[in-house]
């Protein structure tokens, strides 16, 4: 069975055939480095981990390019606040954002190219625009000419008159037409630039992705992803003037994220209610809060709510409990043969389910709602082993396979580093313990109650022994 994939370009499932069989070139547009990511940003790179993932276990070799964009007006804008360079400022960030993706068990890419570095063939794509007559330099500034792209609207779904009316554009009467978009922007105090035949400046931000794509998976695409606010402008812009350089279609296939949304709003930077990974990972084990989010389809916007996180692991423990049993089963030698009760069949069916739910759209909640259900005849079969019912063959076979198909979505992998608890969290915590202690001194069990139900909900496991109350983050 073909991996089918939503096309944002045809609104459409298609099957995803790439132009090399075997082989899926895909570009994602990564992040603008100017502040620490949020979860918003980790979604998308999950979601685009666990294709890339998927499409290897479905047998595909996949070339993967994920950009930086380390130049552009909010980088400029901290690096002057901070008196340091844009370049201090972007490097300071592209650190961050990688350690962040590990954290999540997010694999880098296999090429990250920075926007800096790829300026020469920047230049290049806009001279090939304007030798075509669809880019035009004025004063320093170079425009693509949106009219003179018959295709201008087709991912967005939008037409030129409604644009005009209501989009975010630039006011600037040099413009042929309020549409047309920087390619390139003469160089203006405090602002690093680079030489050009327009003089000096910088690249805009819509070329960038298109000459980075270009240059390491050539000039047509398998797939081309990234959130949704991108569509328009950045991803329409994308198409028009790569295919108006070229000629070909860009990209086959364009794949979009969902918002993550908090209190059904979303979630951004500029609105001020981010919730940033390096919090987040501090509160929440790395793999649970993966688990959560994968639990919502990639193309729909998903609630943040840190309880739902709580949730996820607890039931990412369910599944860990079967390795670790399958673990301590193996270190004791290779198990007596036994009867097996259909398991290896159940094992396989369960295999397919998973598989038929990733080829249609990478349908994570589904292939999750498999796993349970196969942890829940694993661990039948696991009673059956304890009694002496059944051999522990099987049941080490079936976890084996539990743990492969766990591992596409990246979990389960362990080895990752545990997270740190956030100080002000563990204050919290410390003190909500002494109050609880308090009340079950006094025999106020009801407000003892209260408080439990309270730390349960910030993820905590409480152990009460004659010594005294322990605690533990849920794991």
């Amino acid at each position: 069975m073909a991996t089918r994939v939503f096309n944002t370009l045809t609104r459409a499932k298609e099957d995803l055939a790439p132009l090399h069989a075997g082989l899926v070139r895909m570009y994602v547009c990564g992040v603008t480095v100017y502040d620490l990511s949020h979860i918003g940003h980790g979604r998308s790179g999950i979601v685009f981990d666990v294709m890339r993932r998927y499409l290897k276990h479905r047998g595909h070799a996949v070339k993967f390019v994920k950009n930086f964009t380390d130049i552009d007006d909010k980088i400029i804008r901290k690096a002057n606040q901070e008196g340091v360079s844009a370049q201090e400022i972007s490097e300071r960030y592209i650190e961050e954002y990688r350690t962040d993706m590990a954290s999540l068990g997010v694999a880098p890419a296999d090429i990250e190219p920075k926007a800096t570095e790829h300026v020469p063939q920047m230049i290049a794509l806009i001279e090939r625009l304007i030798a075509k007559g669809v880019a035009y330099p004025v004063e320093g500034d170079v425009y693509f000419e949106v009219r003179r792209f018959p295709g201008y609207g087709k991912l967005s779904g939008k037409n030129l008159e409604e644009l005009q009316a209501g989009a975010r554009v630039e006011v600037d009467e040099r413009k042929r037409d309020p549409m047309d978009f920087a390619l390139w922007k003469a160089t203006k105090p405090g602002e690093p630039s680079w030489k050009s035949p327009w003089g000096q400046g910088r690249p805009g931000w819509h070329i960038e992705c298109s000459a980075m794509a270009m240059q390491y998976l050539g000039e047509a695409l398998d797939v081309h992803g990234g959130g949704e606010d991108l569509i328009f402008p950045h991803h329409e812009n994308e198409i028009a003037q790569s295919e108006a350089a070229t000629g070909k279609p860009f990209a086959r296939y364009w794949l979009h994220n969902g918002f993550v949304n908090l209190a059904a709003e979303k979630m951004s930077k500029s609105l001020g209610n981010t919730l940033t990974i390096k919090d987040l990972v501090r509160r929440h084990d790395p793999e649970a809060l993966r688990l959560y989010l994968l639990g919502t389809h990639y193309r729909h916007p998903l609630e943040f709510g840190d309880e739902r996180i709580v949730e996820a692991g607890r039931a990412l423990a369910r599944l860990q409990s079967l390795k670790d049993e399958a673990d301590r089963i193996a270190s004791r030698g290779t198990p007596a043969p036994g009867p097996d009760h259909g398991l290896f069949d159940e094992v396989a069916a369960h295999r397919a389910r998973f598989e038929a739910a990733m080829d249609d759209d990478f349908n994570t909640p589904q292939a999750l709602g498999v796993l349970f259900d196969l942890a829940r005849v694993l661990h039948a079969a696991r009673d059956q082993v304890a009694q002496g019912a059944a051999g522990a063959g099987a049941f080490l076979l079936g976890v084996g396979e539990l743990v492969m198909l766990a591992r596409v979505l990246g979990l389960l992998e362990g080895g990752r580093k545990e997270a740190v608890v956030d100080p002000q969290l563990k204050d919290r915590i410390e003190s909500l313990v002494y109050l609880r202690q308090e009340a079950r001194r006094q025999r106020d069990f009801g407000e003892a109650d209260r408080l439990r139900d309270e730390l349960s909900r910030l993820g905590v496991i409480l152990e009460d022994t004659r010594d005294g109350t322990t605690w533990k983050l849920q794991s």
